[in-house]
């Protein structure tokens, strides 16, 4: 009897899934096959990596390895994916398609989850239709006996997406988007300096061959003057057009010039536009020289970013768990992302409606082309326009206008400049007069205010910390009288408060004197920014990404210096009883263990995880990391989880503890935060305008949830939250705190959570 009958008629009885990354790789593919290979291992199936891509299907033999806990380790962190991809011509092919099949059926294997790109999965629908007639050849052929195949039907596929493009219609990311944007925006960042110093232009070649989705949004989270997109081309006299932008530009105070071209930017007649051309158009139009930075693959390499590991592991999660249920029958499908939840996409439906999108663009229906893209993606074409517009070609500040004040209140959040930038040029493309309030409430009161132009906010958009200022300060109601008389002195007809818990009972304390005070009696609205993610109304606050993606990177450094020795690790993050920052923050960097307040501990619950992080020592391990956020228990503090563990460890290993402290506030704000206060403010600025125009006095809090950015009225908003713990009542992220012990911590006694995956209601309109 062969090697693979004999195999056939012995099962083992586990499920065994193959996972493999083909196509162009992108950063946070290693996040998703460590998910797949634990989850599995903790569903009792057995996984199995096929190495380089279908070349390791095609070639069996050691292109197929068995999996185990270990074989993921460390590898979280890492760019590119550690189980290789590649081409491989000979997977067109029916002989290779054959010994694909054979070689997955010899281990045992008809569950694949395939992680790549339309191409990819393209190829992985195909190998699945046809895989019965494989089967079936291999059995004419003697390869295989009639019970081995009957035992392998079908072949079970799940989908992940992984590319840099972001150009999967269903899902709002795809692995590696996030990552890539934010390469982008550092360079981005970096040369804008240089540029201002030599007052020069730079063109940025960004990748995008047929999605606009990288060089849209970098235009709009870096401030560029022009951007060119596939799904938006411009005219044939787009030198022109472009040249005059710039030039306005300059004489509005601009000391640089960025303009973004994707690689695959062409005019409306379908010409290509390359980075050579727009430099060239430059020099003819304006008599100036332009340099050229061509990005390349820098934007697929590198560490992932904190969202591009987190998700990815859910994603893997997901996809573990859904395989491990599959049968036969089950049609082939994609998760994806829908409002930071997993959500399954029929897969050839989406390869389908993507491939479309360039039909579109090819026919010249770029409207239709631009919708496909999805809502947020029209939304900022849209946004794009209006903050790239020179104040020349705004009609000016109308006699009369509303003045509206912005100003921040609570604790800094890095974003708070990109939101005042986009109310100042949103606020003026409205027609209002926008008014810059220094110094939160206290500076009102102090009418320590000043009309703001378009040029005063000019790089605003990448600049950490905040230009207006902030305080935590709540106006007491003594101060009520002098509040309302600068309201009324400055003659501030709306206000715009950009802050976090503070600002929200700032303004709901407001709302309730109105009788008493009418100055409260106006338009006000309150816009969520601040690092502990614990707003009403937002699922997301600006800031909360970039401290998770500075929290995530103290973490990968503790972790690099604690593994010289066997040491455990205890860090708190910051969050208040808010425990969004240390329960992503420990599914980013790979935690072992993470402590919230809304998860209360005992002395019994401490105890079992000495014991634990004990035995999981004596078996080898070297290294351990607990997260914690800083005010998750009142007395079993990070001081304290330490001398517990140190204790019970019995010199096994040694603990350390650290607070990762106010560096999680600084720095330039990430992609994300930058693109979630663009949104925001831009939509809370055009509803003030709406209740300006009408009259209306409402006050209201804007946020984005299920995916759509909505105001809530104020006087509801003690409805939402626990004011004692100064958080919501509802919190969407905690569903996600089973996955960090499976995907974490082998060894203890649990039953794997499932969490929930949703079916798309619609791909188009998506």
């Amino acid at each position: 009897m062969s090697k693979v009958q004999t195999r056939a008629a012995k099962p083992d009885g586990k499920k065994r899934i193959g996972i493999l990354t083909s196509g162009g790789d992108a950063q946070g593919m290693n996040a998703a096959v460590r998910a797949v290979t634990r989850t599995t291992l903790e569903l009792g199936g057995q996984p199995y990596a096929i190495l380089e891509g279908w070349q390791g299907a095609v070639d069996g033999g050691d292109g197929i390895r068995q999996m185990h806990w270990s074989d993921v380790s460390s590898i979280l962190n890492e760019g590119g994916t550690v189980i290789g991809t590649a081409r491989c011509a000979a997977f067109r092919q029916r002989e290779g398609l054959r010994a694909a099949c054979k070689n997955l059926i010899e281990r045992g294997i008809d569950r694949l989850v395939v992680i790549g790109g339309d191409g990819t999965l393209t190829g992985t629908n195909e190998f699945r239709e046809e895989w019965p007639s494989l089967v079936q050849e291999l059995v004419v052929d003697g390869q295989i006996t009639e019970q081995t195949a009957q035992a392998h039907p079908q072949l079970m596929i799940v989908g992940l997406v992984g590319s840099i493009d972001n150009d999967l219609v269903g899902s709002d990311m795809t692995i590696g988007t996030d990552s890539a944007l934010t390469r982008i925006l550092e360079a981005m960042d970096d040369i804008a300096s240089t540029a201002a110093s030599h007052q020069r232009t730079f063109v940025i070649e960004v990748m995008g061959r047929h999605c606009g989705y990288l060089p849209l949004m970098a235009a709009v989270a870096g401030g560029a003057d022009y951007v060119f997109t596939p799904e938006n081309p411009p005219s044939s006299e787009w030198a022109a057009d472009l040249a005059q932008k710039l030039r306005k530009g300059r004489a509005a105070g601009r000391r640089d010039s960025i303009v973004i071209v994707a690689e695959g930017a062409q005019d409306a007649d379908g010409n290509r536009i390359t980075s050579r051309d727009v430099e060239q158009a430059i020099k003819d139009e304006l008599q100036l020289d332009a340099r050229i930075t061509i990005l390349g693959h820098v934007q697929r390499g590198g560490t992932p970013s904190a969202y591009d590991r987190w998700m990815p592991t859910l994603m893997g999660y997901g996809a573990a768990q859904e395989l491990m249920d599959a049968n036969p029958n089950d049609p082939a499908y994609i998760i994806g992302v829908r409002h930071n939840r997993l959500t399954r996409i029929p897969l050839m439906e989406a390869v389908e409606a993507t491939r479309n999108v360039s039909a579109l663009v090819k026919d010249k229906q770029f409207d239709q082309a631009i919708r496909a893209r999805g809502v947020s993606f029209t939304q900022m074409v849209r946004v794009n326009e209006v903050l790239s517009t020179p104040p020349q070609d705004l009609e000016g500040v109308p006699e009369g206008a509303k003045r509206v004040g912005i100003l921040h209140v609570g604790g800094l959040a890095p974003g708070m400049n990109t939101a005042a930038r986009t109310a100042v040029r949103a606020g003026l493309e409205a027609g209002m007069e926008m008014v810059g309030i220094h110094g939160s409430f206290q500076g009102l009161m102090d009418s320590n205010v000043q009309t703001l132009k378009w040029s005063d906010v000019e790089g605003w958009a990448f600049k950490g910390g905040a230009q207006l200022g902030t305080r935590r300060h709540i106006p007491k109601l003594e101060e009520f009288y002098a509040l309302g008389r600068a309201i009324e002195n400055n003659r501030i007809d709306a206000l715009l408060v950009i802050g976090g818990f503070n600002a929200y009972l700032a303004v709901y304390n407001m709302v309730s004197e109105r009788d008493r005070y009418p100055a409260f009696n106006i338009p006000m609205m309150l816009v969520p920014a601040t690092i502990d993610n614990n707003l009403p109304g937002s699922e997301l606050s600006i800031g909360a990404d970039t401290a998770l993606n500075n929290a995530v990177w103290a973490l990968d450094r503790i972790k690099e210096s604690a593994a010289a020795s066997k040491r455990c690790f205890v860090a708190d993050t910051m969050g208040r009883r808010c425990g969004y920052l240390a329960l992503m923050a420990g599914l980013a960097s790979g935690a072992e263990k993470v402590y919230l307040n809304e998860q209360p501990q005992d002395l019994a619950s401490i105890s079992e995880d000495a014991q634990n992080l004990k035995e999981s020592f004596q078996n080898g391990r070297r290294l351990l990391l607990a997260v914690r956020n800083e005010d998750a228990h009142p007395r079993y503090n990070r001081e304290f989880l330490a001398r517990v563990f140190l204790s019970e460890g019995e010199g096994l290993y040694d603990v350390r503890h650290s607070a990762l402290g106010h560096m999680q506030q600084g720095g330039a704000p990430s992609a994300f935060d930058r693109i979630l206060a663009t949104r925001l403010v831009f939509n809370a600025i055009g509803e003030l305008a709406q209740l300006l125009a009408r009259g209306e006095k409402q006050a209201l809090y804007i946020g984005q949830s299920g995916g759509t950015i909505r105001s809530h009225p104020v006087t509801h908003m003690l409805d939402e939250i626990d004011l004692e713990a100064r958080r919501p009542i509802s919190q969407w992220w905690m569903g996600l705190a089973p996955v960090v012990p499976v995907v974490s911590m082998p060894g203890v006694k649990r039953k794997p959570a499932r969490i929930p995956i949703g079916d798309p209601v619609s791909l188009t309109p998506y």
